[in-house]
């Protein structure tokens, strides 16, 4: 079989970033694992845990072409603004995107946003 683990748990005609595939349960009902999407690697992958105070934003440089970026907020909201277009995340929402391009982090609002983030290359 010549097939990734994201084209075997995934929809045929879902996007690499959000596909939204329950890829396993367990015996509780709330037990499951979620495939958001995807996105290609080949060099390097980073784990980040990110917190932005309110009012507070993060102008990214731009990396090189190939490099992508898969964020995921778990606390209050945060918003993206990027080159193809602004992006705003409420808990459990997730974006995927090229990271060659300007983009930047922004908390507007009065809470402490909390945010996943992975680095692809």
């Amino acid at each position: 079989m010549d097939a990734t683990f994201v084209q075997l748990v995934s929809a045929a005609a879902a996007p690499a970033d959000t596909i939204n595939a329950v890829a396993w349960r367990g015996s509780a009902a709330e037990s499951r694992a979620t495939l958001l999407g995807s996105a290609p690697a080949s060099r390097e992958a980073q784990l980040w845990l990110w917190a932005l105070g309110p009012g507070e934003r993060y102008d990214a440089r731009l990396d090189p072409a190939g490099w992508h970026e898969m964020i995921v907020v778990t606390t209050e909201t945060l918003r993206i603004d990027r080159d193809e277009g602004r992006v705003t995340l409420r808990p459990g929402k997730h974006a995927i995107y090229s990271s060659a391009q300007n983009y930047a982090y922004v908390n507007p609002y009065d809470g402490v946003t909390r945010f996943i983030r992975n680095v692809l290359s």
